[in-house]
């Protein structure tokens, strides 16, 4: 298996990276969220997971490792290839893929071309444990940080509502849009309780 990889790179698209590494061209298949990160980039050191079938080696190139340990849980999942992770990755980012895992988001993922109710539930049933376990100080996305999140949070429990249904409802909320004002997004979740 290899590891990673470093050198020049030779051609990018949004799909896919060549990089030359001991002259010998790697064509590497990427996410857009890698692709806007090498984007103008002369050199570019990528982590990478092969994938080995009956008719091709693949290697597909992740900018940050955190992303790749991300496609290789979406990988486990039943269902799931190494396009459709790809294609998942490339939709959204790593950490609104987590929090809608951790906030069971089923409309964001089924919202991915290649991904249906039931295999956003799949995914959402087999991985929402294995991202819950990451230490919080690991997730791509620190939504504790978020001071809109923390104060809507503070203002529906001194209203009375419980915290985990409160936190569930305000991440959600913030996936589907990242820059609400407090006032409107205590509104919002006031009306869906």
């Amino acid at each position: 298996m290899f590891e990673h990889i470093k050198g020049s790179v030779i051609s990018l698209t949004p799909a896919g990276i060549v990089i030359e590494a001991g002259d010998i061209g790697y064509l590497v298949h990427i996410s857009l969220t890698t692709y806007s990160q090498l984007h103008g980039s002369e050199k570019a050191k990528l982590f990478l997971h092969q994938v080995v079938r009956e008719d091709a080696h693949v290697l597909y190139g992740f900018f940050e490792q955190s992303e790749r340990e991300l496609f290789r849980m979406l990988i486990s999942v039943n269902g799931i290839g190494a396009n459709t992770a790809i294609m998942m990755l490339s939709s959204h980012k790593p950490d609104e893929l987590q929090h809608a895992i951790l906030t069971e988001n089923v409309g964001l993922l089924k919202n991915i071309k290649g991904i249906g109710i039931k295999t956003a539930q799949r995914v959402i049933i087999d991985l929402k444990d294995k991202i819950g376990k990451i230490p919080a100080s690991d997730l791509l996305f620190r939504s504790g940080e978020s001071p809109v999140r923390t104060e809507a949070v503070a203002a529906l429990e001194m209203l009375g509502f419980n915290k985990k249904a409160v936190e569930k409802l305000v991440d959600q909320v913030l996936t589907e849009q990242p820059a609400i004002a407090v006032e409107n997004l205590i509104k919002l979740a006031l009306k869906s309780f």
